[in-house]
């Protein structure tokens, strides 16, 4: 199976690189220790193979397994295929508001990925100037600012009204975020309320915002750079499991 084994090596390496990458955007998370764990485990399944070493593993060892690691990938795939029914969402007009998940801010503004978001919302506030946005996050221990703060010095820059702008500046989660801004604003049930966040992340933010108000939620997507979505889409499957556990 030697064909297998470079399969795995070229991932076992394609994963320890990837990690690398990650790690530089110095997002201040740790998802790139999930690819380190893909690298050890890519490199097992090499070795494994190179040494002949599952004809030595008991029949029930292999089975088991083998049963892990096909239900694991069931489980990846279908949360991949619920990510991508929203990937695309472009919301519906007429949002009685629009909610801005938070995210990193750098000390010269808001990052690649909360830059994003904050210019889909913007794009957005012109084409239906009756909405009002509402900017989230709290104020983490690498952020000069709180990321709801630094969000609508953002929107006034680029021209929005600041009697259309609420802020929610103490969230530390997605679920936060969603919640505080609900609990800042009367939602009704006719109303409708746009989720505003990078598209690999619209389908559990929609979700959240479901679990919280009978109202009309619908997603907004935000581009997200290509070299980062896969670590984006592996991470964000288990925040939908986190969440619906």
């Amino acid at each position: 199976m030697r064909k297998l084994r470079l399969v795995y090596a070229m991932l076992a390496i394609l994963s320890l690189l990837y990690s690398v990458v990650v790690y530089m955007v110095g997002s201040g998370t740790f998802s790139f220790i999930i690819w380190i764990f893909a690298a050890i485990f890519f490199g097992f399944l090499y070795i494994m193979e190179k040494k002949s070493l599952w004809s030595k593993v008991p029949k029930a060892v292999r089975y088991v397994f083998r049963a892990l690691v096909a239900l694991e990938l069931a489980i990846f795939i279908i949360c991949q295929g619920c990510i991508l029914t929203q990937f695309f969402s472009k919301g519906e007009p007429g949002a009685d508001y629009i909610i801005v998940l938070g995210a990193q801010m750098r000390d010269w503004g808001p990052s690649v990925v909360y830059k994003a978001r904050l210019d889909s919302a913007i794009e957005y506030l012109n084409d239906n100037p009756d909405t009002k946005v509402i900017v989230t996050g709290g104020q983490g221990a690498n952020e000069s600012v709180s990321e709801g703060e630094g969000g609508k010095t953002y929107l006034l820059e680029q021209g929005i009204a600041e009697d259309r702008i609420i802020v929610e500046s103490e969230s530390l989660d997605t679920d936060q975020n969603i919640s505080n801004a609900l609990n800042l604003v009367e939602v009704t049930a006719d109303m409708k309320i746009g989720i505003v966040t990078n598209n690999f992340h619209v389908f559990r933010g929609v979700m959240i915002a479901k679990r919280y108000t009978d109202a009309d939620v619908t997603g907004i997507a935000a581009f997200t750079e290509y070299q980062y979505l896969p670590n984006n889409m592996v991470r964000e499957t288990f925040g939908i499991l986190k969440d619906v556990m």
